[in-house]
């Protein structure tokens, strides 16, 4: 039968959809929103939960989302200087015939008595310390964040997170109705000019000239080739 265990499961959905459909049945039209704290540096983050752990709502469900490069722990991912998104996704769709045994294991992880019981945390904990759990249950600590953001009141992560659409929509950030407060608020600017964005260097510039002339001296989408190529000349 199908996975029950771990985040891949379609199981949780119903159970979802289930449980909004009680709350309609019941009458029950509350709704209670996520807190949304956003920040310019990962460093900073752990400078929050510090705090957070100082205040009588330490032990509140939360959760802090991050990239790979924080928080992957397979060995070979964590290791490489190349894209990890990109050998993420590929061990995740099992290309090459290999896959990630942490990513099956994000159930350890996500739910939240087994994370405060293996390392005694009855207070806010720090990306770190979800790190050195998922190595000590090899459990994904990148996918169990994203699932404790489902129940968590408080939801700590970088600026572009938040700015950024296209990570809104792959981390599933939905911030309708929700809180959202941004510390430091006068790194906005930058944040959302680095958002829409994108860095090349000559010699990546170079490279793809090379290949539209191949395309256009071929006679392939030649239209379309010609006016990249163009900008391509301009350019550099």
């Amino acid at each position: 039968g199908p996975c029950t265990e771990c985040s891949c499961s379609s199981g949780k959905k119903t159970d979802k959809n289930t449980s909004n459909t009680k709350k309609k049945e019941n009458g029950d039209q509350s709704f209670i929103p996520k807190i949304f704290f956003g920040t310019r540096t990962h460093k900073q983050i752990s400078q929050i939960t510090r705090e957070l752990k100082r205040t009588a709502y330490s032990s509140v469900p939360m959760t802090i989302l991050s990239s790979r490069d924080y928080t992957c722990i397979h060995p070979v991912v964590s290791s490489s200087v190349g894209n990890r998104n990109e050998m993420c996704v590929e061990l995740l769709e099992g290309k090459h015939g290999k896959s990630c045994l942490y990513y099956h294991g994000v159930h350890k992880l996500s739910e939240h008595h087994a994370l405060r019981s293996a390392q005694r945390m009855h207070h806010a904990w720090d990306i770190e310390d979800l790190v050195s759990l998922g190595k000590k249950l090899h459990a994904c600590a990148y996918f169990a964040a994203r699932e404790l953001m489902v129940g968590a009141d408080i939801v700590f992560c970088p600026y572009n997170y938040l700015l950024d659409p296209q990570i809104r929509e792959s981390m599933e950030i939905n911030l309708k109705g929700q809180v959202v407060i941004l510390d430091e608020a006068h790194n906005i600017e930058d944040c959302a000019r680095e958002s829409v964005s994108y860095g090349v260097t000559e010699s990546q510039l170079r490279a793809t000239r090379e290949e539209l002339d191949f395309m256009v001296n071929n006679n392939i989408r030649q239209k379309d080739h010609e006016a990249l190529r163009a900008v391509c000349c301009s350019l550099t």
